[in-house]
């Protein structure tokens, strides 16, 4: 039997990228060769894009001292402790997207989750607070699109901001980001229909096939903008019986719906895939009673407003964004057929606890995000350095 010493690069690093992220992480403090392969931006880890990981940042009002951010990587079953971000001086409208913090207000700045180094583009022409945010790739025009560190951003909706007042009446145009030019396009704004609650607040948003889905989590309505024709699609109403709110939530190969629903035997949280070309839907899971009951204290009337949604590729995070129990949580993994549908055979657990010390915020920004090896050993774009981010495992 050969030693793993005397395999050749293309084999060490095929056994390598089966490995979980902390796992890889220890690993690459074995030598130099196996730092390099899995440091390199190359270095293709299937486990990482399959097992996105759920990211949860806390912001204290009063003091940033207080701010906390952690991630939770579903294959160890652990949480991390993440430094902070730092945002700049006079900044509000905090979002999380896709593997990036970003302030929208008073002008657009953007740091990958596992670096803190804040990148400012040309200002929005109309500089908004509680937007939705999708992150697409770079045009495909670009020459360096495959080496560029930058994405596009697609802005919708928002509260207009100018000078510390809102206005809640404007229908702000869509803006779209082009990395190459430094430049925002404007584009046709969010439908009249969701004028009532055109913010982040009462809207849930997916980014799937090309397109940039708006769903109002109560309204229940919902629309596409397509990000090659720059048009957006009729508004149609997408609302299973009993359904008190949801969200949208674009999994690997289909969009999913999940939401608190009222039923014959009481609430219950369901999961229902959606056909994107009909708007049809059917039902794929139900979270277990238990792990639903979990997520509360008691049995006050209003209990469900507190919980929130977030996914991505198979997997969906359900949480309770209150305090009182240290924001728990569970995951549900969507099993998949030969087809890439879902197969009916999903999967629930309750995560672990947030372990001591969790601060009390007056903010919760989540969002779901791979995670590459690459980022976390050498960060993203140039002059980085090769400093490792400070990943630590929570345990109590």
């Amino acid at each position: 039997m050969a030693e793993i010493s005397t395999l050749s690069s293309d084999v060490t690093e095929l056994i390598l990228s089966y490995l979980p992220i902390p796992t890889l992480i220890r690993a690459s403090a074995v030598c130099k060769h196996w730092h390099s392969l899995i440091s390199s931006s190359t270095f293709s880890s299937p486990l990482s894009h399959k097992y996105p990981w759920f990211f949860l940042f806390g912001i204290h009002n009063t003091s940033s001292n207080f701010n906390q951010c952690f991630a939770f990587d579903p294959l160890s079953n652990l949480w991390f402790r993440l430094p902070s971000p730092t945002f700049p001086s006079q900044s509000s409208s905090f979002l999380g997207a896709d593997g990036f913090f970003l302030v929208t207000a008073p002008f657009f700045t953007f740091s990958h989750i596992l670096k803190r180094q804040w990148l400012s583009t040309t200002p929005l022409r109309f500089s908004r607070v509680n937007p939705l945010v999708g992150v697409d790739s770079p045009p495909s025009s670009s020459s360096s699109a495959s080496s560029s560190p930058i994405p596009s951003f697609v802005v919708v909706g928002g509260v207009r901001f100018i000078g510390n007042l809102v206005d809640i009446e404007d229908r702000l145009a869509v803006e779209i980001y082009n990395p190459d030019s430094d430049s925002w396009l404007l584009c046709p704004p969010l439908p009249a229909d969701f004028r009532s609650g055109n913010s982040s607040e009462f809207l849930s948003s997916a980014l799937f096939k090309r397109r940039f889905y708006v769903f109002g989590i109560y309204s229940c309505f919902i629309a596409s903008f397509d990000l090659r024709t720059h048009a957006w699609s009729e508004v149609q109403t997408l609302r299973p019986p009993g359904v008190v709110f949801s969200f949208l939530i674009a999994s690997t190969n289909h969009l999913v719906l999940a939401g608190i629903c009222n039923g014959p035997l009481g609430p219950s949280f369901n999961l229902w895939k959606i056909e994107e070309a009909t708007m049809e839907f059917s039902e794929i899971a139900i979270m277990p009673q238990d792990l639903l009951d979990g997520l509360f204290d008691g049995d006050e009337e209003d209990k469900f407003a507190s919980l929130k949604c977030v996914g991505l590729g198979n997997l969906i995070y359900v949480f309770n964004e209150e305090y009182h129990k240290k924001y728990p949580a569970c995951v549900c993994e969507i099993g998949s057929d030969d087809n890439g549908g879902p197969s009916g055979k999903c999967s629930w657990r309750r995560m672990p606890q947030l372990p001591s010390p969790v601060n009390k915020f007056h903010k919760v920004i989540s969002f779901s995000s791979t995670v590459s090896p690459h980022n976390i050993l050498r960060g993203e774009g140039e002059g980085e350095g090769d400093g490792v981010v400070n990943v630590q495992p929570m345990l109590d």
